[in-house]
């Protein structure tokens, strides 16, 4: 019997169970017209709350306990590519005894290179896919790197190619047949979930996998990494140019604690209360129109004001980079409640810091130079994220979910935005692409999470399955955060903001509403 069930599937997924499902016949799995090698499959014993680190180097913990799971740890076609590195696309599928019948891929961080442990924690409201009974693999994309951010990988093509986009497919693709062996039956719906570099991810498998997954989400997306430095730059530059010179020219601090401290106050004065409620979160950005000119000194510079040239680099920074004859390059970032943070990420109003680069000390930027040398590079922009036509994943029952927080210091919101209402368009309009995506924009949230003023955890993970799995379209989202204890409030569908009703606990987001 177990063998119809899975003679029903594609060729590639037709085998008979391992090993009866065991976990330690996975050891012998094996897919056709590719080499894989499985390092083990062990079965890891169920885990109680705070027990589990997030991440290895990260002293965080799962605040819930994990069930007892089977992890298989393995690699597709191992070999050695450019300079005699080793390359190979690893990945760790963890299969829980309690599975509930849903897959969920796990989206990377930074440039790879490293397996991480598979949970599905992100935007999961604090119960990770794992501790819920998905099955959830993770991947390095083709590579092992030295940190976050080592691309050394990129001499090699095979190498390039599985960062960009062929590892995850493949991984998703291979994860599907090893959950139909192990379980005996094909998982009966499959997400991906992914932040930054993961929601690059997240988008790809809309735009290049549109059969793949059923519920697709994506945060914070790295999606246009060449424009997103060039703006970092821009804005770097700006700061320098307005900034104090020492006696060699090397620009210092545009703002002291002080200046940053008026700006996002004077921010708050002026947006805070256009959602009916003053309370440190700016959920009205679309009425946000803050100018920073206001704050120029009359006089002599005081704690109360700043100088013209620092209005001068804040103005420029945050309207985002523009060619020679004014037209957009990359769209600017908000003014927002956590554009000061020195926390994590810290905000950009403490100076633009690409990921990828040393501190940008200059004081001259060409920007059509800059631009011209990223559309030239078309091996780098085979990784942008900009296809619109999502007629295949939508046609399918597809659903879409993105969300990003206002001060994301490396990747604009607004791009996402501009995404999003590109991609809206070109799918005939609001009527008919509400019935598959929505865009979450998080007040006060830097990347991915975190923030001195936001409300950064929320349960997408449910938002995603309900639509896919009963319809339940997810006009807003309910938000939490330890910067406010005790606090609620919905994240609400763009362009729909959470409007204070002016009645009952402005603490609980069940007095708030979705306006537009």
């Amino acid at each position: 019997m177990l063998w119809l069930v899975l003679a029903g599937l594609p060729l590639a997924y037709a085998q008979p169970p391992v090993n009866g499902g065991m976990c330690a016949g996975l050891t012998k799995f094996q897919i056709p017209g590719a080499s894989l090698a499985i390092a083990k499959a062990e079965q890891i014993p169920a885990a109680a709350a705070g027990t589990t680190r997030i991440n290895p180097n990260a002293p965080a913990t799962i605040g819930v306990a994990l069930p007892s799971y089977c992890r298989v740890d393995g690699a597709i076609d191992s070999r050695t590519g450019a300079g005699g590195k080793s390359y190979g696309i690893g990945f760790a599928l963890a299969l829980p005894g309690n599975w509930n019948g849903r897959f969920l891929f796990q989206g990377g961080g930074g440039l790879n290179g490293n397996v991480a442990l598979p949970l599905g924690a992100a935007a999961s409201g604090g119960i990770p896919a794992l501790a819920r009974g998905f099955a959830v693999v993770t991947t390095d994309t083709g590579h092992k790197g030295a940190g976050a951010f080592d691309g050394s990988f990129f001499q090699d093509q095979q190498a390039s190619l599985d960062f960009y986009y062929v590892a995850i497919g493949r991984v998703a693709v291979l994860a599907k047949q090893m959950i139909a062996a192990y379980y005996g039956r094909a998982a009966e719906h499959s997400y991906y979930v992914g932040c930054s570099t993961g929601g690059r991810e997240a988008m790809l498998m809309s735009q290049r996998y549109p059969s793949y997954f059923d519920g697709i989400v994506s945060g914070d997306p790295a999606m246009r990494t060449g424009h997103s430095n060039l703006a970092l730059a821009w804005a770097a530059v700006a700061f320098n140019q307005a900034a104090p010179k020492d006696a060699s020219g090397k620009p210092g601090p545009l703002f002291s604690d002080a200046d940053k401290k008026l700006v996002v106050d004077s921010i708050l004065n002026a947006c805070d209360e256009k959602d009916g409620l003053k309370d440190g979160m700016i959920f009205h950005p679309q009425a946000c129109t803050f100018d920073p000119a206001v704050l120029i000194c009359q006089g002599a510079k005081t704690s109360v004001c700043l100088t013209a040239p620092q209005v001068s680099g804040l103005k420029k920074a945050f309207a985002g980079p523009k060619d020679s004859r004014g037209n957009e390059i990359y769209p600017g970032f908000p003014y927002d409640a956590g554009i000061a943070d020195t926390g994590g990420i810290p905000g950009l109003l403490n100076g633009a810091r690409s990921p990828v680069a040393p501190p940008n000390m200059d004081t001259e930027f060409d920007a059509d130079r800059a631009v011209a040398r990223i559309t030239a590079d078309y091996n780098a922009r085979i990784g942008d994220t900009t296809w619109t036509n999502l007629s295949t994943f939508s046609s399918h029952g597809g659903k879409l979910l993105f969300y990003h927080g206002l001060s994301d210091p490396w990747f604009s919101p607004l791009d996402t935005l501009e995404y999003y209402e590109r991609m809206t368009k070109d799918n005939g309009g609001a009527s008919q692409v509400e019935a598959w995506s929505r865009l979450y924009l998080v007040p006060g949230m830097g990347h991915c999470q975190g923030g001195s003023a936001t409300l950064d955890s929320f349960d997408m993970l449910s938002a995603i399955t309900g639509w896919v799995e009963k319809g339940t379209a997810p006009d807003s989202v309910v938000a939490t955060g330890r910067a406010f204890p005790g606090r609620s409030r919905p994240l609400c569908a763009y362009p729909k903001h959470a409007q204070y009703t002016g009645q009952g606990d402005p603490d609980d987001a069940k007095n708030f509403v979705c306006r537009e």
